[in-house]
């Protein structure tokens, strides 16, 4: 196959359209009265963003390159099909549970990062520590992405996989680099529209072909291989409610979300965003699952593809891009310039998430609380590069988006969602209980083994089994069993030491979180009530 050069003027056309359209915003930001310079403004455009722009911003955030192939991915995949394609429905209860209990404690305390809470609580050591795995699951983010355009562009426009990766990578922090989260927010609305005209026009020719069978029909019934809406068996219930659970809730520990909470005018307008970006999930998933609905029904036989299947060739993970090269070749780049727009919108927000951590709560707060706007500028942009360079290094390893998804996301619940249920609504837990429940979740979820990284269980949960490949196989929901577990330990150790502490069981000089009582000082030689105790939670 020769290289696509119509193909290849789009996706450059495309791609310094999204760079112009982010210097655009920056600049006219500063003209509109923001100097761009502070960290408010980098990072949360002031917190600013209009109703619009914040919808945009938020749903084309999580309708990355991941999104769109993982969702046409699983429901091809004669192992698994639609009911295992848990995106959209799962976003719905991310954006619903954010909007109504998240969001709110976020912005009443001004937060600047998803962070900031444990700085100010447990203090800088033990934050620093909480914000490695956060970092992690951003570059895993930035790698899925990657991947999905990868994959994509290879296919379709027979451009070299590396090739493909870099450009992506080179593009995306030219953009976020030049204006911070406004230029991001400006770029997203660009890039719905295109995923979501891009998507729609692609399925629409997609079904005009005549190579696959009535997708109603293989729905249920064997056709060239298994029905692509698949089926849970009563074995396999625990882990497709910990799927769902993991990307359900997992997205909730990531700054990205927060983002977008923060940079809201207000808290109705914040609520306002994450409904109406829920609707949109599960809008542009569908375009998705009927392509893995096509490619399930599809006789390769009688494509210009032929036999074997993607499935047996291991290209699951690229069938979107095949079924768009091989139904519709002329239609598509349309199809390449929907996925660009997708990696692109997420790529530039876990870059400013990860970004947005390491300089405002490890940089500013521990290494060089003097520095300047001007010099946390290029801290921020350094940061940037960096987690760019990290996920673009991991991309090359592997070309399953659904492998870094899962690996980031699981990673985001097992270990900070239990960290942020507790300090954003239970006063009672402090730094040694966040401590505990830290070390309880990684080493639980190291022992329970991870199958996608050949990672073997030595922790066997109820209904583990060797798989096809004989592999060990945990059955049983045991990555939601640990976050459970994680948020327990955490409150039951933070309850045990303040007993212990507050009832002198332990010298005040172990308290090196402060969780005692302090009294302070009366004026006027009052007495002081219990209820005008203060509590020191800072390191």
């Amino acid at each position: 196959m020769a290289l696509n050069v119509t193909g290849l003027v789009v996706v450059v056309a495309f791609f310094l359209l999204i760079p112009a359209a982010g210097m655009w915003a920056a600049r006219r930001f500063k003209k509109s009265g923001g100097t761009g310079d502070g960290m408010e403004d980098t990072l949360l455009a002031g917190r600013n963003i209009n109703l619009l722009m914040g919808i945009f911003s938020l749903t084309s955030t999580w309708i990355g390159g991941g999104f769109i192939l993982g969702i046409a991915e699983a429901t091809y995949n004669p192992t698994l099909g639609a009911v295992w394609a848990l995106m959209p429905v799962s976003y719905v209860l991310t954006f619903f549970l954010g909007g109504i209990f998240f969001a709110k404690p976020m912005r009443d305390n001004k937060y600047l990062t998803m962070m900031d809470p444990f700085q100010q609580k447990y203090g800088n050591v033990l934050a620093s520590l909480l914000t490695l795995p956060a970092l992690v699951a951003d570059v895993l983010w930035v790698a899925r992405t990657l991947v999905s355009l990868g994959v994509t562009m290879n296919v379709i426009l027979d451009l070299s996989y590396t090739i493909s990766i870099l450009i992506s990578f080179a593009v995306a922090i030219v953009y976020t680099l030049v204006g911070g989260f406004l230029s991001v927010a400006y770029t997203n609305v660009i890039q719905l529209i295109c995923i979501f005209i891009g998507l729609w026009l692609s399925v629409c020719s997609v079904l005009t072909s005549s190579h696959f069978l009535d997708i109603s029909l293989t729905a249920y019934s064997q056709g060239y291989q298994a029905p692509w809406i698949g089926t849970v068996e009563l074995h396999e219930a625990g882990i497709w409610f910990d799927n769902f659970m993991v990307l359900a809730l997992g997205g909730l520990a990531y700054q990205a979300f927060y983002q977008s909470v923060l940079s809201a005018s207000s808290y109705a307008q914040a609520q306002v965003t994450c409904f109406a970006s829920a609707a949109f999930c599960l809008v542009l998933g569908i375009p998705s699952i009927l392509i893995g609905a096509v490619a399930a029904s599809t006789d390769w036989n009688s494509t210009s593809y032929g036999l074997p299947t993607p499935y047996e060739r291991g290209e699951a993970g690229s069938i979107l891009p095949i079924i768009l090269n091989t139904f519709t070749p002329n239609v598509s780049i349309i199809g390449i310039a929907a996925v660009a727009a997708a990696v692109m919108s997420s790529m530039d927000s876990a870059l400013l998430s990860s970004a947005s951590m390491f300089s405002s709560n490890v940089y500013k707060n521990i290494i060089r609380k003097q520095a300047s706007d001007r010099e946390m500028q290029w801290v921020i942009r350094i940061s940037e590069v960096v987690v760019g360079l990290a996920g673009t290094g991991l991309s090359f390893l592997d070309n399953s988006v659904l492998v870094f998804w899962l690996l980031g996301v699981d990673m985001s619940f097992t270990i900070m969602f239990p960290q942020l249920v507790c300090i954003l609504f239970f006063k009672v837990s402090n730094g040694y209980g966040a401590s505990l429940g830290f070390a309880v979740g990684v080493l639980m979820r190291i022992l329970s083994g991870e199958p996608l990284i050949g990672l073997p269980p030595v922790i066997c949960y109820l209904n583990c089994q060797l798989n096809a490949e004989g592999t060990l196989t945990q059955l049983f929901p045991f990555r939601t069993t640990i976050m459970v577990t994680s948020i327990l330990s955490i409150l039951l150790f933070s309850w045990l030491t303040a007993f212990l502490f507050n009832r002198g069981l332990l010298p005040k000089k172990w308290d090196v979180f402060k969780v005692k009582p302090k009294q302070v000082v009366p004026k006027d030689d009052q007495e002081v009530s219990a209820s005008e105790l203060e509590i020191e939670t800072g390191f």
